[in-house]
């Protein structure tokens, strides 16, 4: 089945929900959205990537089967042989087999991880069939002079015993995760009533779903959506559920509406696609049934997917990484030029080297960014609420030079670094009051807001195709946003590096910088 893309929504008039979506707008007032604002003010915890803790538990086992291997063979061989390469083959190669095999079982589940010892014969099965297979070639191919079975034997009770060991522990761990919320689904439900219902039972029924019911949020107010299903509370509206996200963790939405509502489910996505949320749509109740790969589970409750987080599991892990090391050497390598541009900005004009000014972060928060001052101390536009134009006298004379070359931008490297809200490469951070044609950006585009579902960053996809610069008319901040939504939808680390590559050129050759 084919997702839902933007493109596919219905356009709305971005006055009509733009109050809705900006991050300083509040619950509606009323018992529901009191309810809402009680449980959003609870502890948010971070949460855990189910991928990188799964993927995390397959490395370490690996590195545990192979680390009994080279203790075992430095007990009994190591000082009658030596290290032959034949073991410093086979110690990782079967360490390799057992991870398969273990993955093969389906043990590398945050479920499975929970259930040990109940799993444990399975786990043991799924080891003494890699070195039951290891001993078996050692008998048929004669090679008992090149590898000792005593080593063998006493590798496989040592990876039992050490897998066992760590598998126990592991449970007590994920387990504590799980409660403290740094691993459970924070979910919300969308459309109430009997499907609602029937859903939350389902889902009550599966061993062990570690998801996490926040509520449920409903446009109706009639008796077809009561204030509680199935003991959960409604939250509010839909248009509740925007600004509710922002101030709290949640990591899935489920659409109850059968799908036959077609045009009331693609009213809501046209609201709640800006998020950073995956959404997905319970197929529970649905007469159409589609092969079973096209649907996702909870349990053995069938799920269609709508739209995912743009930036999820290791790609999170991969882009910390790579702003962090990248950014570092940035900060390294032209710490000289950025001396020289806070002496050029301290000589030329009185006040401060550096501005601070707040703007639009990951999710709608508030962040705030650094850059080289460029303006009169008296002049300063904290709020962006006016365009800087050609020869504006609020601009000094260094300050018409760093803007024109971006250096102003360079202080943002701290962002990347050390606060760590700002990424190298993503949609700018757009200033809370920045305009265009005297109408804020979210009130010009359709869907503004979705350039929010992955961190901002220094450069972008649409600076280095000339979307830089003043924003005086809405089909720049147009042009602006169409790149960030293909940013973010055709992510991989190596468009970041391209971008960046990209980007000393494009200073070059734009002009519409003042």
């Amino acid at each position: 089945m084919k997702k839902i893309s933007p493109s596919d929504l219905p356009q709305q008039d971005p006055r009509d929900t733009a109050s809705a979506r900006r991050p300083d707008a509040d619950l509606t007032a009323g018992k529901l959205a009191s309810a809402a604002r009680t449980m959003q003010s609870s502890v948010n915890v971070p949460a855990i990537s189910r991928v990188v803790l799964e993927g995390l538990v397959r490395f370490t086992e690996f590195l545990l089967i192979t680390a009994v291997g080279f203790a075992v063979h430095f007990i009994h061989l190591a000082h009658a042989q030596g290290y032959g390469p034949q073991y410093l083959i086979a110690m990782p190669l079967v360490s390799a087999l057992a991870i398969l095999a273990i993955q093969s079982s389906e043990l590398y589940k945050i479920s499975a991880f929970r259930k040990f010892p109940a799993d444990g014969p399975r786990l043991a099965g799924a080891v003494t069939i890699v070195y039951g297979g290891a001993l078996a070639l050692i008998f048929f191919l004669k090679l008992d002079a090149i590898y000792s079975r005593v080593f063998m034997l006493a590798w496989y009770l040592g990876s039992l015993a050490a897998l066992g060991g760590e598998r126990t522990l592991l449970a007590l761990i994920v387990d504590r995760l799980i409660r403290s919320g740094r691993l459970a689904r924070r979910t919300v439900l969308v459309g109430g009533g009997g499907a609602a219902d029937t859903l939350l039972n389902q889902l009550a029924t599966q061993p062990q779903p570690d998801l996490q019911i926040l509520g449920i949020f409903d446009d109706r107010t009639d008796e077809r959506s009561p204030a509680v299903v199935a003991g959960f509370p409604k939250l509010g509206t839909v248009d509740d559920l925007i600004a509710f996200s922002r101030r709290t963790r949640i990591d899935l939405i489920i659409f109850t509406l059968p799908i036959t509502a077609e045009a009331r489910i693609l009213q809501m996505l046209g609201k709640l696609w800006v998020l950073p949320i995956d959404i997905r749509l319970a197929a529970h109740m649905n007469k159409l049934h589609f092969r079973p790969h096209a649907y996702s589970y909870i349990g053995s409750v069938p799920l269609i997917d709508i739209f995912d987080k743009p930036i999820a599991g290791w790609d999170i892990i991969l882009k910390y990484a790579f702003d962090k090391i990248v950014g570092g050497l940035c900060l390294i390598f032209l710490a000289p030029v950025m001396a020289l541009v806070a002496m050029a900005v301290k000589l030329d004009s009185r006040g401060p080297v550096l501005f601070r000014q707040k703007r639009y972060g990951f999710n709608n928060e508030i962040i705030e960014v650094f850059k080289f001052r460029s303006m009169r101390t008296d002049m300063l536009d904290f709020n962006a609420a006016t365009l800087v134009t050609k020869d504006d006298p609020r601009v000094t004379r260094v300050g018409r030079f760093i803007r024109k070359t971006s250096l102003d931008e360079l202080p943002q490297l701290f962002n990347v670094v050390f606060k760590g809200n700002l990424s190298l490469v993503g949609p700018r951070p757009h200033a809370l009051h920045a305009k265009a044609a005297e109408r804020q950006y979210d009130e010009v585009v359709d869907g503004y807001f979705a350039r929010h579902r992955v961190s901002p960053g220094i450069t972008g996809w649409a600076q280095i195709h000339g979307w830089r610069g003043e924003t005086d008319t809405p089909e720049k901040i147009q042009g602006r946003v169409e790149c960030d939504l293909y940013y973010i939808e055709n992510w991989s680390i190596m468009l970041d590096i391209y971008i960046l590559l990209a980007t000393p050129w494009a200073l070059f050759k734009n002009r519409n910088v003042y």
